[in-house]
């Protein structure tokens, strides 16, 4: 697993290992790893600042951001612009939306998408947002108030306080907007059933019914032509 993913440190394969059967602890790991001359990984990212305020609103907050895409075309390079809406408690994700411009129409319709009374993904949620941006139209920040979503916008050159949100955004090379639609949704599927997460006690926050810890074999599954990985059993 260590050679295969290069990035992944002692707690993520800890927990990669706990999916298929295997309790370690992480001093065993770095013991196993030196045995074999690999190397630990980086260490990445930092600890988050504003620990107290998650920790007094975490069932009610929401991350929400935008990223952008290159996508090569008949007509070019065309980017297109993703908003995304995350859940800080359970880890869902939501793509709110996918287009090549952000105007005033799509913004008002994403802000009812998303606090739709039945099933609107920011029912009751506050969602920070990483950046002002000037797509957050008065009129998009108007339906989100009407459906009691408060739009908290955090400081420029702040990435560390929309920590969560920062780790799903990852950077890719799509060749069509149809592809960008399938990375996306091969990225949201191993983000909730195959990604364990340091921030809930290194679980899974959504696992497959169908993987096991008792299995005999230990299988790979691959996504995205193997940029993402997953070590599991089959259930009996």
């Amino acid at each position: 697993m260590a050679r295969e993913n290069p990035r992944w440190g002692y707690t993520r394969l800890r927990g990669a290992l706990k999916n298929v059967g295997f309790e370690l602890s992480r001093s065993t790991i770095a013991r196993v790893l030196k045995e074999h001359g690999i190397e630990p990984a980086p260490t990445r990212g930092r600890t988050i600042s504003w620990t107290t305020f998650i920790a007094a609103h975490w069932e009610a907050i929401a991350a929400a951001d935008f990223f952008t895409v290159e996508v090569v075309t008949t007509r070019g390079l065309v980017r297109y612009f993703v908003l995304f809406v995350m859940r800080l408690k359970t880890r869902r994700v939501h793509i709110a939306g996918i287009s090549q411009s952000l105007d005033d129409a799509w913004m008002v319709q994403i802000a009812r998408n998303l606090t739709d009374a039945s099933d609107g993904f920011l029912k009751e949620v506050r969602a920070p947002n990483r950046r002002p941006r000037s797509a957050h139209t008065e009129h998009f920040k108007t339906i989100l108030a009407s459906g009691d979503v408060l739009l908290l916008r955090l400081p420029p050159s702040s990435p560390n306080l929309n920590a969560y949100a920062e780790r799903f955004v990852r950077s890719v090379v799509p060749l069509g907007e149809r592809h960008v639609r399938r990375l996306l949704s091969e990225y949201v599927a191993h983000f909730h059933t195959e990604r364990n997460h340091q921030g809930l006690a290194n679980v899974i926050p959504f696992p497959d019914p169908m993987s096991a810890s008792d299995g005999a074999t230990i299988h790979r599954r691959d996504r995205l032509g193997g940029l993402l990985r997953y070590y599991h059993r089959k259930a009996a």
